[in-house]
C-alpha cells in the first residue's frame, strides 16, 4: 500500500519512559511526515497541556491494576473531544483479578462513552489473537438540558 498521512502525534508515558520514547521517535522520524514529540502524562492529572480534544487516541495495554481505572477514566474523560476516537488495545488476561478488573473497567467506561468491539476478522491477520482485543471508543453525545 503506498500513502502518505500528515499527523502532529503525541506519545506518552512516564518520567522514566521518556528516553525511550525519545529513541523510538528518533529511530523512526524517517517514516514521519508530520510531528512527533514525547510528553509525560500521568493519569489523573492535568491535561490542559494536551488541548485542544485530539482527533485519535490510541491506548495499549492500560488496564492492568484495579487503583489506575478511575485515574485512567479521569484522563480519557478530560482529553476527549466530542469528536476524538479512542483506539483501545489490550491482552485479555485470566488469571488473578485481571477479568474483574477488565468487567469493572468496562463497566465505569460506559458511564460516559460508548463502545464498539472491533471484530477479529478486522484486526491486522500478521497479529490478530484471540486474546487481544481492540475496542473504538467515542464520548457519549449528550442532549443539552431543556
Amino acid at each position: 500500500m503506498d500513502w502518505e498521512c500528515r499527523a502532529n502525534v503525541t506519545v506518552t508515558d512516564l518520567e522514566e519512559l521518556q528516553e525511550l520514547l525519545l529513541v523510538n521517535i528518533e529511530n523512526n522520524k524517517h517514516l514521519v511526515t508530520g510531528s512527533v514529540r514525547a510528553k509525560v502524562l500521568k493519569w489523573g492529572e492535568d491535561v490542559t497541556e494536551f488541548q485542544p480534544p485530539p482527533d485519535y487516541i490510541l491506548m495499549a495495554d492500560c488496564i492492568y491494576y484495579e487503583e489506575s481505572l478511575e485515574p485512567l477514566l479521569k484522563t480519557l474523560k478530560d482529553l476527549t473531544g466530542p469528536d476524538t476516537c479512542v483506539l483501545c488495545c489490550y491482552e485479555q488476561r485470566t488469571m488473578g483479578k485481571n477479568p474483574e478488573i477488565e468487567r469493572k473497567y468496562f463497566e465505569l467506561l460506559q458511564r460516559d462513552f460508548e463502545l464498539e468491539k472491533i471484530p477479529l476478522d478486522r484486526h491486522d491477520e500478521e497479529y490478530r489473537s484471540e486474546d487481544i482485543h481492540i475496542v473504538s471508543i467515542h464520548r457519549k453525545h449528550m442532549n443539552p438540558p431543556s
